[in-house]
């Protein structure tokens, strides 16, 4: 066992997570979606996300079997809905093929929908004691400062380094509480911007603390601008003040989820709720622009309401539509702008 790894198991003895939700028992089940809805995302935001969803689906049958639009209803708000996606159909192969049982071989296991290779070797790891590296974004971050690597972790040859590393450092045993440890430890002391080297275990080996790069490293990607797109949301409301959504295609931004219908920018509104639904707005109400930024570009969203004359629509075409009422407990997933403008309106 390497020094860093001996430093590293001692510390997390005491300084270490011990108590979170997906901890206690750890199946790879559990390991899995914690591991998923961790992805860019925090753990104090995952925690009430995890327990919720674990009460619904506690098992990778009652997940593979529920209706895709209630597991979305659950992962509203956590954003990255393909993950959400690719966990459902993931679970429906596991169920079909391999009996309920998420694979023990890591290439198996990386050939399910949305596990790559770290989320796989945490999987095996935590909850199986598999000797398996991994390296997400606190691994990551822990060894760029630790070795003195240079480049963008997400770039192809720094993230083969970084593999290389990984791979030398882990133990052949106490797999599990090494990974955590070593992850636990980017998230509470090797941070990002603020790191805490005096209570860091593995200081007196660390290139950036060393060489005062502890900011500097690892290096960010280059920024890029990102671009701007103005939507029109209509929000077609009848007379029993029900407001109609749409579902939006599987892929792309918020797939699969509800949303209100985007009116094209040059059309007139009016016309289009006409040629779209056959129907006639008696009333437009302009809202308040809102900007919703992704991970790719800043999205305007300026919300129209539109109130009909008649309390239904003809509807043309093969999309799916839904009358919403605002105080209905249905369970299904909507982008987190059409949330805040629910509750705004």
């Amino acid at each position: 066992m390497s020094d860093f790894a001996r430093k590293l198991l001692a510390w997390h003895d005491k300084g270490g997570r011990h108590d979170l939700p997906w901890q206690h028992e750890r199946t790879p089940y559990r390991v899995w979606v914690s591991e998923v809805m961790l992805q860019q995302t925090q753990v104090s935001t995952v925690i009430p996300y995890f327990v919720q969803f674990m009460d619904s689906f506690p098992d990778i049958k009652a997940l593979a079997e529920a209706d895709i639009d209630d597991v979305l209803h659950h992962w509203t708000g956590l954003g990255y809905y393909a993950r959400c996606r690719n966990l459902h159909k993931a679970a429906k192969i596991v169920t079909d093929v391999y009996e309920g049982l998420l694979p023990d071989n890591i290439y198996t296991l990386m050939k399910l929908p949305g596990i790559g290779r770290s989320t796989a070797g945490a999987i095996l790891s935590l909850s199986l004691n598999q000797r398996q590296p991994i390296l997400d974004g606190n691994v990551k971050r822990v060894l760029t400062r630790y070795k003195g690597i240079s480049g963008w972790p997400g770039e192809r040859k720094t993230e083969d380094k970084l593999w290389l590393i990984a791979d030398k450092l882990t133990p052949s045993k106490n797999v599990s509480a090494y990974n955590q440890a070593i992850m636990d430890l980017g998230a509470t002391i090797c941070k990002r911007s603020v790191p805490v080297c005096l209570d860091c275990p593995v200081m007196s080996g660390c290139f950036a603390c060393h060489n005062s790069q502890q900011l500097t490293l690892p290096n960010k990607k280059k920024k890029k601008k990102l671009p701007t797109r103005l939507t029109i949301f209509t929000i077609i409301e009848n007379d029993k003040g029900e407001i109609l959504l749409e579902k939006r295609p599987p892929k792309g931004v918020w797939g699969g989820l509800w949303s209100f219908p985007e009116c094209p920018i040059n059309e007139n509104i009016v016309l289009w709720i006409k040629k779209q639904y056959g129907r006639t707005v008696s009333n437009l109400t302009e809202l308040n622009t809102l900007r919703h930024t992704l991970s790719h570009l800043h999205l305007d969203i300026h919300p129209v309401k539109a109130q009909l004359k008649t309390d239904s629509v003809s509807f043309k075409g093969q999309r799916e539509i839904f009358w919403y009422k605002p105080k209905s407990k249905s369970r299904f997933g909507m982008a987190a702008p059409v949330v805040r403008i629910l509750q705004t309106i």
